[in-house]
């Protein structure tokens, strides 16, 4: 995740530098270029599992395997071993749309695509025209916020897997969620109502880094409770997130317009503090399996 942060941050710039000297269509082309170099490289390199790829060294893959959480199913192939995939049994959909757990999450991370897509979608224009930064400037400012998410989530990783160690997951998977989504209302709040042009552009990169701090939380919880269905949990947590981006497409610049832009962030501001209250009431020690059994 915090590749995307990286992309994101290098975005505006190289797109605006080539909309200033070529034209808008070639950033059009630029993006397809990109793109198909990234599904190239995916295709060439990338495997189902690592007993499947060519570089995965003997030691690695035993490493890999000692620390799986689903002992893989075995079958015997004379000289080879052959991984078929987790054993984990899956779960009906029943079991899954009835947990407190999954719902509070989806939730949560409803919010937290809410918020994060104002920057993916809105950030740029927002610096522009409300803020009035010139092109150079905006592009320059709009990857304050993407930065922040290249550095804060794997840091939101490395912190949540030390006080998960420590203190267990009630700490580490959802306390972290709560501080960091927390700290991401109160920079939006702050942020939006900063007379200063670039100092709000910092201080609501913050509210996205902090944000970031979170992501972490979320797919470790859903591998935690989903047991052999974690994959139809994460599918449907990350489901949430993009119901809260799809709405912040049309509903950001219909609050801005009918009110101001300064409600807009906090319409986020609620959202964050609402996601960060979700978490309040996740179990990360029950698996849905718990809950079948």
């Amino acid at each position: 995740f915090a590749g995307v942060g990286v992309g994101a941050g290098i975005t505006p710039p190289a797109i605006s530098y080539v909309m200033f000297h070529y034209g808008w269509r070639w950033s059009f082309w630029l993006s397809a270029i990109v793109g198909l170099a990234a599904g190239i490289v995916w295709f060439l390199l990338a495997r189902d599992k690592p007993e499947e790829h060519a570089s995965v060294s003997a030691s690695e893959l035993q490493l890999i395997q000692a620390g799986r959480t689903l002992a893989p199913d075995v079958v015997a192939t004379g000289p080879a071993t052959k991984h078929t995939g987790p054993a984990g049994k899956l779960l009906p959909w029943s079991t899954i749309l009835q947990s407190k757990n999954v719902w509070a999450v989806t939730f949560s991370y409803f919010c937290y695509g809410y918020v994060a897509w104002i920057f993916f979608s809105w950030f740029y224009i927002y610096l522009a025209t409300v803020r009035g930064l010139n092109l150079k400037a905006s592009a320059f400012y709009a990857t304050l916020p993407f930065l922040a998410m290249a550095v804060c989530c794997p840091l939101g990783g490395a912190v949540a897997d030390r006080l998960t160690l420590s203190y267990g997951k009630r700490i580490g998977r959802c306390g972290i969620a709560v501080v960091a989504m927390s700290m991401t209302s109160m920079f939006l709040l702050l942020g939006s109502r900063v007379a200063s042009a670039r100092l709000a552009s910092v201080v609501l990169a913050g509210g996205a880094g902090a944000l970031y701090l979170s992501q972490s939380s979320f797919w470790s919880v859903t591998a935690d409770i989903g047991a052999g269905s974690s994959g139809s949990v994460s599918g449907l947590m990350n489901m949430g997130a993009q119901l809260g981006g799809a709405l912040t497409a049309s509903l950001t610049p219909a609050i801005a317009t009918r009110y101001s832009w300064t409600a807009s962030f906090y319409v986020a501001a609620i959202l964050a503090v609402l996601g960060a209250l979700a978490w309040l009431v996740v179990n990360p020690d029950r698996t849905l399996a718990d809950s079948h059994s």
